[in-house]
């Protein structure tokens, strides 16, 4: 699990699309269903996508949230093929870390599903008050 900001070695994007999104639960689903649309209509596989933003968006909502503030979710494809999901919310004190779950725990799997399906996965820090959660997904 590399968790180290790979942005400044991607080539220029081949497609993008970025919305920003209440920071409610609603507005989780939501940015899950627009992935698979988006990728969809890229002709680009969309499950573990769909997992990875499912997770990502779960966590800038219940983790991220700032009264008032939305959430944005932006997909990339560069020229390398790959897929690069950004999250970014309003709370850049929380960084996500996975850590050890007891067998019985009913939460805190979501960043262990997210390394699963991913290739790389990290977190930037940008402008105050806010941080992007990014994964990676290679090409097909």
């Amino acid at each position: 699990m590399n968790q180290e900001s790979t942005r400044a070695s991607h080539p220029a994007p081949v497609r993008q699309f970025a919305i920003l999104l209440s920071a409610t639960r609603r507005g989780a689903r939501l940015a899950r269903l627009l992935t698979r649309e988006q990728l969809h209509s890229w002709g680009r596989p969309f499950e573990s996508a769909e997992q990875i933003v499912a997770e990502l968006a779960n966590n800038a909502v219940l983790h991220g949230h700032v009264p008032g503030r939305s959430f944005r979710l932006a997909l990339t494809i560069g020229g390398t093929d790959t897929l690069r999901i950004e999250v970014t919310d309003a709370r850049a004190e929380r960084t996500p870390h996975p850590r050890a779950l007891a067998p019985d725990a009913e939460s805190g799997r979501g960043l262990l599903l997210v390394a699963a399906y991913a290739d790389r996965w990290g977190t930037d820090t940008g402008s105050p008050p806010g941080k992007t959660v990014w994964a990676e997904l290679d090409g097909r």
